[in-house]
């Protein structure tokens, strides 16, 4: 055992390196070296480290040796190896963030590593670089060129802020039976079966499903959350139309809040989700009635991460829907079941959203008035 440099972590220090090695975010080497501070700080050997890691005994020595010399961040940190400089210096190493962050060249869907260093070279006065090299240099910047995530930019207008800081306001009013706030949405479900009979797990062995499966067309599902009554309901649907819209208006009327004076339904701003729903499906004095007990705020478009249900739904597919369900009757089976048990063991959404918290974090986005 190197009893040289001895690790001996202090309460943050671990708790630091505990959360680094459950998150799976770092670098596969960074991971490694809180691993190897984590066991050197419980008393383990070398060679004990090094073979349940599955590195040298070297690696271990040189990462214990940092963190005693140079401290936790440098033990953490990768750096040149012996004997020679960084390939690319500050100045080429911003080329290359711009050129990753650039369009790909013509005829290129996307950057790749051996692009980005071909490029370069032709840029610069290197004469070979390898792709190698990229990736560690855009891994320390947290790049990857060849990835892209869809983002919807919406337009932040007087109409956008009047609408968001209504609701805002609506969430943070307390609790009043008598007038519930209800978010409400819906999501479409793909109904697939198996083209085969899975085969169940044995000791040793995972469960087995076939890649082919059968497509057994859709449903749609109709979700209510009241986080202060920490209750959700689900209803399964064929079609997602004006008269289903207008039905689970009346279910929430007549079933679910009966003694309610006034239900505050926040909902998106999708087609069926109007007053002229109701119209068109029941009488007009049955519709009336209905609407009466009813009050909608709409989220502004492009925002439907203000609908509280959103969340909810992403819970639902999670913890109940990321599999194949063959037909309508099972998903609705499947559902009930979840709705009963999340609803017993009370769970709910703690919203800290607030119109001040808008205001600072999106002041800038905010119409500007002259003065």
């Amino acid at each position: 055992m190197n009893v040289r440099y001895i690790v001996e972590l202090d309460e943050a220090e671990r708790q630091q390196l505990q959360k680094l090695t459950s998150t799976g975010a770092p670098g596969a080497r960074k991971m490694k070296r809180a691993q190897i501070l984590l066991m050197a700080d419980a008393g383990n050997t070398d060679q004990s480290i090094a073979d349940a890691l599955q590195v040298g005994t070297s690696t271990v020595y040189r990462t214990k040796q940092r963190f005693v010399e140079e401290g936790l961040e440098a033990s953490l940190t990768e750096r040149p190896g012996r004997g020679g400089e960084r390939k690319l210096n500050a100045q080429q190493e911003a080329m290359l963030v711009a050129l990753a962050c650039s369009e790909p060249p013509k005829g290129r869907r996307r950057w790749t590593l051996c692009l980005l260093a071909d490029e370069l070279v032709a840029m610069t006065d290197l004469e070979n670089l390898s792709y190698e090299t990229v990736r560690r240099r855009l891994a320390d910047n947290e790049l990857k060129p060849w990835q892209k995530k869809m983002w919807c930019l919406p337009k932040v207008d007087a109409a956008f802020v009047a609408q968001m800081e209504e609701v805002l306001d609506l969430y943070a009013e307390p609790p009043d039976p008598s007038r519930p706030v209800v978010n409400f949405d819906e999501t479409p479900v793909q109904l697939v079966g198996e083209a085969r009979i899975p085969l169940p797990a044995l000791p040793g062995q995972p469960a087995r499903v076939d890649h082919e499966y059968r497509r057994n067309g859709t449903a749609n599902l109709f979700i209510y959350f009241d986080r202060h009554r920490k209750w959700r309901h689900v209803e399964v649907t064929d079609h997602r139309a004006n008269a289903d819209f207008a039905h689970r208006m009346r279910d929430l009327v007549d079933i679910h809040y009966p003694e309610a004076e006034l239900i505050r339904v926040v909902q998106d701003n999708l087609s069926i989700h109007t007053a002229a729903a109701l119209y068109e499906t029941f009488a007009a004095a049955e519709a009336r009635r209905i609407l009466r007990r009813l009050e909608f705020h709409y989220t502004p478009k492009h925002a439907s991460w203000l609908n509280m249900v959103e969340i909810e739904i992403g819970i639902m597919v999670e913890q109940c829907l990321k599999r194949r369900i063959p037909d309508k009757q099972t998903l609705a089976e499947q559902l009930a079941a979840w709705e009963r048990c999340r609803n017993a063991e009370g769970g709910t959404i703690d919203w800290m959203f607030t119109v001040d918290k808008a205001r600072d974090k999106m002041g800038r986005s905010y119409p500007s008035i002259p003065l």
